[in-house]
């Protein structure tokens, strides 16, 4: 590995700064340059929707790494700057002012953008915004500082709806959640769960409405309307888009790594290309305990696979194979959750003594795939140690929360 080699490393959130880090630490000794076209130093993305924005007024970023951090690992962090192309065959990256930057190993780290829906009167709409970045949060917060009473629509249901719509009630606005489906979180969690979250929003006083196709937006001075398809209309001072996110792989595609749902890598994080690498949202990589491909919106799987990334442009043994873990903060309710429980077909039901605390367990067959646990660390930490040993579970012990989770194994 020589001292003038180049790693540049393609957007600097959690995948990114992680990477470049570990870098250092598995003996990189060349340069590593990360581009960003966010301008603030790397910080943490999921407390946007949560205590970032509810604190009502644009408080401090935590950032990923101090800025000390980045000078005494000698990282060169090009913030506010964006990559216009890819060129492979060059080996260099154009910015967007035209200059190139040669490379000897690239690490495509872009993630995902918000979904803005073809809504008629939506480009024009008087505060519109969906939440993805600092900058996001900082303009919902400067339409809502004036004060409770503000009327709020957020379109969409899933968790980043759910968990902005918390948030900007606890900053005293009336808030409607209005959702395409016929429940909430349809596509992530099972209907016990969807109806848990709708009755807790519905007791914190936010209306979820479920079965609301948005069809149109008329902005009228300050305020908007917001029409569904069964004609219904909401009056809005501010709107929250959180339908979804596209994953930032164009760049990619015209520099002819292959896509599938994500940019393809293999266990390694290696693209088609042996000395492009791609890292966190972006990616579409096989997971060795659901034998299949998956993309995940994970901050775990984004650190995760820069380590691995890391490793292996060091030219080390790295192999990926790792669970999935997320979570949600919703008012006083933490959600934890371990696995992808797409494809189950049984739903077992883990009732503790304690008010809301419980806990989902998914299965095919006998095989568990996840676990949801609603203010119940335990159950979350010994569902992860049950996926990670694959030990078969003892169903009607599981159902009954007098016999401890530790002897639900079957013998």
């Amino acid at each position: 590995m020589k001292s003038q080699e180049v790693c540049a490393i393609i957007g600097a959130s959690h995948a990114g700064v992680n990477c470049a880090f570990a870098l250092r630490k598995e003996g990189w000794k060349g340069k590593i340059i990360m581009y960003d076209g966010d301008p603030e130093l790397p910080y943490h993305r999921p407390p946007l929707s949560k205590a970032y924005l509810s604190a009502g007024d644009i408080m401090g970023l935590t950032p990923l790494k101090s800025e000390a951090a980045y000078l005494k690992e000698d990282i060169v962090l090009r913030l506010g700057t964006r990559i216009n192309a890819i060129h492979p065959k060059r080996k260099e990256i154009i910015l967007e002012n035209g200059d190139s930057q040669a490379y000897h190993k690239l690490v495509i780290a872009t993630g995902a953008r918000p979904i803005i829906p073809r809504i008629p009167g939506i480009e024009t709409a008087t505060h519109l915004y969906p939440l993805r970045t600092a900058a996001h949060v900082n303009c919902i917060q400067e339409a809502i500082k004036s004060g409770a009473g503000k009327e709020v629509v957020i379109i969409g249901g899933g968790y980043i709806g759910l968990e902005t719509a918390a948030s900007l009630k606890k900053l005293g606005a009336n808030v409607k959640v209005l959702e395409r489906e016929e429940r909430i979180l349809a596509r992530v969690t099972a209907p016990v769960m969807s109806d848990f979250f709708h009755q807790l929003h519905t007791e914190n006083d936010v209306e979820v409405l479920t079965g609301k196709n948005v069809v149109s937006i008329e902005s009228n001075g300050n305020q908007n309307t917001v029409t569904c398809e069964d004609g219904s209309h909401y009056i809005a001072d501010l709107i929250i888009v959180g339908v979804g996110i596209k994953v930032n792989v164009e760049m990619a595609e015209k520099a002819g790594i292959k896509i599938k749902n994500g940019i393809l890598v293999d266990n390694s994080a290696r693209t088609n290309d042996k000395d492009i690498y791609a890292i966190g949202d972006c990616t579409y990589h096989f997971n060795t305990y659901y034998d299949r491909f998956v993309r995940l919106e994970s901050v775990q799987n984004a650190v995760d696979q820069a380590k691995i990334a890391a490793a292996a442009i060091c030219g080390k043994e790295a192999g990926y194979n790792a669970i999935p873990w997320f979570w949600s903060d919703q008012f006083d309710v933490k959600l934890q959750m371990v696995g992808l429980s797409e494809g189950y077909d049984e739903v077992i039901i883990r009732k503790e003594n304690t008010d809301n605390c419980f806990s989902l367990w998914y299965f095919i067959g006998d095989d568990l795939l996840s676990v949801d646990a609603v203010n119940n660390a335990k159950a979350y930490v010994w569902g992860t140690k049950f996926l990670k040993s694959r030990v078969p579970i003892d169903k009607e012990k599981l159902k009954d929360s007098t016999v401890d989770l530790k002897a639900i194994p079957k013998v």
